[in-house]
């Protein structure tokens, strides 16, 4: 039997310090960054991490009875045994299911003509005997014949690439490893497009397999130099042109390979220049580029394939409408966007430019857009849509008579009342004088006289948008009385692409101050009171979970980081992460810019930890995360505990087989969403 822990764990500080910019930086806890990374083997680190995770388990137990009930109605609420809806793609209809019971899906398929089911691929059988599993990229044949898909089996976001004869359901010899891309075939079905992660977790190439040849064997078609960018594989819709792309957080650029010679020399659209976006789609021998070169909000501009540098603009760029995708099919286009913080859905002319059909949807507040539309050839449309109140659902929008035809309606098998709820969006004022948008839902038997407690959660970074839509766990605080709030701060582009620009950089703390002052905006309103709010957010967004309980720890009565973002400054200084030369453009380079570094060093969470009153915490990572790294909540733990006045409970829990999104499998992760709503509720003082 383990021994009972009678005090929190310690890590004891180890003198460490470093020199920039004039500047001396001690960090006495980092020692626990194993220096043979990715490889964990450090006794010492692997010691601290073990007795932290023990003190999570001693802390929880009495809070088993709590998180198996919400497991328990979580569960509940999802329907066990359940299938998308099929779609056609050429002669066959795609669809994936889980049986009840099943962690992971099975991906299944049948001749549009008739015959039996076919199962494609089961990831449950995949999955068998692993801690993790998480399928990659998935990609059908032209011919309709293999299956190529790629799987990571630690959490590591390296994929295994393999191929499956749909036929005789054998694996076919050839084996990618380390794979970091989607996979792509060339129009024969004879080659496959993929990308691989250098030793740096960085996808700076794009290769082409032959099948039944040594994949030493396969020629690298592009490679990117540049550190800081890195390169995607992708498909027009129209399937004439494989996309190269490369780019970073703030520049792109793109070449066309034909999918029936992949060997070709490629097409470059336009060669980078430093602060363009732009991203293509192609139609009968046009391009169509949406990009951002004349305005912030983008404009849709065309070319021919022949000149493809040569732009024309279609559709203006416009400080209302901001215009986030376009898709291309025969007989028309469809692009995206956003007004006023709600998701549009246009279709548009190729013969007339203003001919414009905007598809109308049911509620004033909704996340909407392009569902699964794999063939070039419709007179239909997949959507996807969903509101705080209206369950996920999957419609046809028929062009010919403009009516949606629901398909599906997410079903909620323990039963659920939307009349029950509202939802609401109000403008919160921010401390500069920026409105800032916040979505609400709650039962409508909950007072909103301050006595309610709220749960507030956002991200805020790298310009997602975090819509209003649906979530069956959720439920769980709504139905115990809480409001549910989302604040769509910037450093999203909720409301455009200055929305998202407004929160990075030397502009990072709007999007700590829109969240903290979009709480006190609530409690102004009557919806909750200071120390009745729970926060929560994951990556970017527990780094936003580390600025706040620094500026404002009263506020909060308990605060959940998932996987968090807060030691910045350490790692936006160390070349030899993953990420960060292709995070400078977001951050700062605090390496070569004294304003970058002094900035970063005046919000970073780690190194903002002061002798205060913080509130109860929960803090997740993962041993195998390659975003952001084990270290990091490790680091700020052992940092909290040794310099926090309070006594509030403060917990880490790291996943030792796992990554970035924690727990494989939709029962494991939703364990371990009960255990945050356990934590939550029992702080609050709302224990069962």
């Amino acid at each position: 039997m383990t021994e009972k822990l009678t005090l929190p764990p310690f890590a004891e500080q180890r003198p460490h310090s470093y020199e920039r910019h004039g500047y001396r930086i001690s960090d006495p806890w980092h020692w626990l960054k194993d220096p043979r990374y990715p490889v964990v083997e450090d006794k010492d680190v692997l010691a601290y991490l073990e007795a932290e995770n023990r003190w999570f388990e001693q802390n929880m137990a009495d809070r088993k009875p709590l998180t198996e009930a919400l497991f328990k109605e979580m569960k509940a609420r999802i329907k066990e045994e359940d299938s998308s809806v099929p779609q056609k793609d050429g002669d066959w209809l795609y669809w994936s299911k889980f049986e009840e019971g099943m962690q992971y899906r099975q991906h299944w398929c049948k001749a549009v003509s008739g015959g039996e089911d076919q199962l494609m691929l089961d990831e449950n059988v995949l999955a068998e005997g692993k801690e993790y599993f998480r399928l990659g990229s998935a990609s059908v044949s032209p011919d309709g014949h293999l299956l190529a898909y790629s799987y990571d089996d630690n959490g590591s976001e390296r994929f295994e690439a393999r191929i499956k004869d749909m036929t005789t359901g054998e694996l076919l010899p050839d084996v990618i490893p380390g794979t970091l891309s989607s996979l792509v075939w060339s129009a024969d079905s004879t080659m496959l497009l993929y990308g691989l992660a250098n030793e740096q977790w960085r996808t700076d190439n794009a290769r082409l397999h032959v099948l039944g040849t040594d994949i030493a064997e396969d020629v690298e078609l592009y490679h990117e130099d540049d550190e800081g960018y890195r390169v995607g594989i992708g498909l027009t819709h129209s399937e004439k042109y494989i996309v190269i792309s490369t780019g970073d957080h703030e520049t792109s650029e793109v070449r066309l390979v034909p999918t029936d010679d992949p060997l070709a020399e490629p097409i470059l659209v336009s060669a980078r220049q430093t602060g363009r976006e732009y991203e293509v789609e192609e139609h009968d021998g046009t391009l169509y580029i949406l990009t951002n070169d004349d305005h912030v909000n983008f404009r849709l501009a065309t070319a021919p394939v022949s000149d493809p540098g040569n732009w024309t603009s279609l559709i203006a760029g416009s400080d209302d409408f901001y215009l986030t995708d376009v898709c291309t099919f025969r007989n028309f286009y469809v692009t995206e966007g956003r007004e006023n913080g709600l998701d549009q859905v246009e279709i548009r002319s190729y013969d007339d430019p203003s001919k414009v059909e905007r598809i109308a949807f049911p509620e004033a507040s909704y996340s909407a857009g392009l569902d699964d539309n794999p063939e070039y050839d419709v007179d239909k449309l997949r959507l996807g849509y969903a509101s705080m109140v209206m369950p996920n659902t999957v419609f046809d929008y028929h062009l010919a008579d403009r009516s949606l035809e629901t398909l599906k309606v997410q079903e909620i098998p323990s039963g659920y009342d939307a009349s029950q709820y509202v939802t609401e969006r109000l403008m919160i004022e921010a401390r500069d004088g920026t409105p800032v948008p916040v979505s609400l839902v709650y039962r409508k038997d909950t007072k909103i006289d301050g006595s309610a407690p709220l749960h507030l959660y956002s991200y805020g970074a790298y310009g997602y948008a975090v819509p209003p839509s649906f979530s069956t766990t959720r439920l769980s605080l709504v139905d115990r009385g809480f409001v549910y709030a989302v604040a769509h701060i910037r450093g999203g582009d909720d409301l455009g692409r200055n929305w998202y620009l407004d929160g990075k950089l030397t502009k990072r703390t709007n999007t700590f101050n829109d969240f903290v002052d979009v709480a006190r905006g609530l409690i102004a309103k009557g919806y909750t009171s200071k120390g009745r709010i729970s926060a929560s957010g994951g990556s970017a967004g527990g780094e936003l979970m580390g600025a706040i309980v620094n500026s404002d720890p009263d506020l909060w009565g308990a605060v959940v980081a998932h996987v968090p973002f807060v030691d910045v400054l350490n790692t936006m200084q160390d070349e030899s992460l993953p990420l960060t030369p292709g995070e400078w453009p977001e951050w700062g380079n605090p390496i070569t810019d004294m304003t970058a570094f002094e900035y970063i060093r005046s919000y970073s969470p780690y190194d903002n930890v002061k002798a205060q009153a913080y509130p109860p915490m929960l803090i997740t990572g993962g041993l195998n995360d390659p975003r952001v790294t084990y270290w990091e909540p490790a680091k700020w733990t052992a940092k909290l505990r040794a310099t926090k006045t309070d006594h509030n409970i403060l917990l880490l829990k790291t996943n030792m087989g796992a990554g970035h999104g924690g727990k494989s499998g939709r029962w494991n992760a939703l364990e371990e969403t009960a255990e945050e709503f356990a934590f939550i509720l029992w702080q609050m003082g709302m224990a069962e």
